[in-house]
């Protein structure tokens, strides 16, 4: 005994055909001088088709989870399954006489088309073409990003050293005899004219430019 659900919807009657499609992503190459080769990759979805019989009186074959409901109940559910654009799960359960549990199919799906027919030799009954497709559940991932601020640098500021400040040098110079202002400016500039310099800075120890004497110690400007 075979039965199908479509989420909680037991079908009445177990379709007479079940067709399981499973496809997958392989890619064939051709290579120079060594024929084809066959990249492997994971499988496609799984595709399933199957039709279905919504009778609309009661037959004694037929199984329901309370009491008979005739075909536009199970159309208003399926409906229901293609609108509320969730994923639910396929499950068919197979068992013998017996009752041994043979193998289950129990599967998350999506219902992608259904297709209404009434034929004449089916009387008033209503057959469906069901096409499901395997849902994989998946989430974006949030990744968090740390951006690790660097710490400034600090900024060197070179200040300008200034030079070491030195005393100027004094220079003297001690009077000998046949000296005169001429002849010591000339020495110490290279300009005689240049004597009053030496006059102006030693003006306490100079009463007069023409006459100075040995012994005296001039500052030399």
């Amino acid at each position: 005994m075979y039965y199908f659900y479509l989420d909680k919807l037991l079908l009445p009657i177990a379709p007479e055909k079940l067709q399981l499609k499973i496809g997958n992503n392989n890619k064939t190459l051709t290579l120079i001088n060594e024929g084809e080769i066959n990249i492997l990759k994971k499988a496609k979805l799984t595709e399933i088709d199957f039709d279905i019989l919504l009778p609309n009186v009661k037959y004694p074959f037929a199984t329901y989870n309370n009491s008979f409901q005739n075909a536009s109940y199970f159309l208003e559910n399926i409906e229901k399954l293609k609108t509320s654009e969730k994923p639910f799960q396929f499950i068919v359960s197979r068992k013998m006489p017996n009752g041994k549990i043979l193998f289950d199919t129990n599967i998350k799906v999506s219902l992608e088309d259904y297709t209404i027919s009434e034929e004449a030799e089916e009387g008033f009954d209503v057959k469906v073409t069901i096409k499901l497709k395997q849902y994989k559940d998946y989430s974006t991932k949030t990744v968090q990003i740390t951006i690790k601020q660097e710490r400034p640098r600090p900024v060197v500021v070179q200040t300008p050293s200034r030079p070491a400040t030195t005393a100027p040098t004094t220079r003297t110079y001690t009077v000998v005899r046949g000296d005169c202002l001429w002849n010591i400016a000339k020495k110490y500039y290279g300009n005689g004219s240049q004597y009053t310099k030496i006059y102006n800075a030693n003006r306490d120890k100079i009463k007069n430019p023409s006459l100075i004497y040995p012994g005296q110690v001039f500052v030399i400007p």
